[in-house]
């Protein structure tokens, strides 16, 4: 029997990327999956693929705190309790902080911090009750400030901060907190990344064909559930950001910048 079998997981972004790829994995294990994002129409063609499984769909903007309450609270009404909760609904932003509008960088926190709080606020009760697990995807971001990326950068120190505080609180509890810091991964997060003005930037500066993709990103976070780690940082290239960064701090200022900039012009 899988270990998640009749577990009741929450996923939130589950319409596409990372969240999706959970989905379709947590689904396969026979575990109880609820999963809410903006887009409905996306939500539906991801049911209508997992016909005649255990899956709960819900629209829903995790930024709202209204959304996350009733999104939470539908999933008790029909599973009856929460197991593992994952915050995996995130935005991301390209501008330089010269350039970007407050806007831009209230909605980044709203959606990818304060979605975090609120949906984990609200399961708390039931997965402490069962000794299970909440996981914030964060990002090595959340570890080493990007340049064109401040908003989603403090956003995600935010989260990281947050859930350790959490995580000390539990720590007698059995109940496991874990924050996952994907590298770059091949997914919509940065087609839909907002630019200055706070509108979806409409395409990848990356290479999305060297990037880890949503797939492999999702099973190392299903493994890393079950052996109940602290956190992950995953991809060599982040590994090596977090380390020089903890140790050469000067020295990977140099090295991000050259990453980020190409003669004083951001192009990542």
């Amino acid at each position: 029997m899988s270990y998640f079998q009749d577990k009741v997981v929450v996923i939130t972004g589950g319409s596409e990327g990372i969240g999706k790829a959970l989905v379709d994995i947590f689904l396969a294990e026979g575990a109880k999956v609820a999963t809410c994002g903006r887009n409905f129409d996306k939500l539906y063609m991801l049911q209508s693929t997992h016909a005649g499984k255990s899956l709960m769909i819900q629209a829903a903007d995790v930024s709202n705190e209204h959304d996350c309450k009733y999104f939470i609270e539908g999933v008790i009404k029909l599973f009856g309790t929460i197991d593992i909760l994952i915050n995996n609904a995130g935005i991301s932003m390209r501008s330089l902080v010269k350039d970007v509008e407050l806007d831009t960088l209230r909605r980044v926190m709203d959606v990818n911090f304060w979605g975090t709080v609120y949906c984990t606020k609200f399961s708390l009760p039931y997965i402490m009750k069962n000794k299970g697990t909440v996981v914030g995807v964060s990002s090595i971001a959340g570890y080493r400030g990007l340049p064109g990326r401040s908003g989603y950068s403090a956003s995600k120190y935010a989260m990281n901060g947050w859930l350790e505080a959490l995580r000390t609180e539990l720590l007698d509890s059995g109940t496991n907190i874990m924050w996952v810091c994907p590298g770059f991964t091949a997914s919509n997060i940065r087609n839909v990344a907002l630019n200055r003005v706070g509108k979806p930037q409409g395409e990848s500066p990356l290479d999305e064909k060297k990037l880890m993709t949503a797939e492999e990103c999702a099973g190392y976070i299903v493994k890393a559930i079950m052996k109940r780690k602290r956190t992950i940082v995953l991809t060599a290239n982040g590994k090596q950001t977090v380390f020089l960064n903890k140790f050469f701090p000067s020295l990977a200022d140099k090295l991000v910048r050259r990453f980020f900039f190409r003669n004083n012009e951001l192009v990542k």
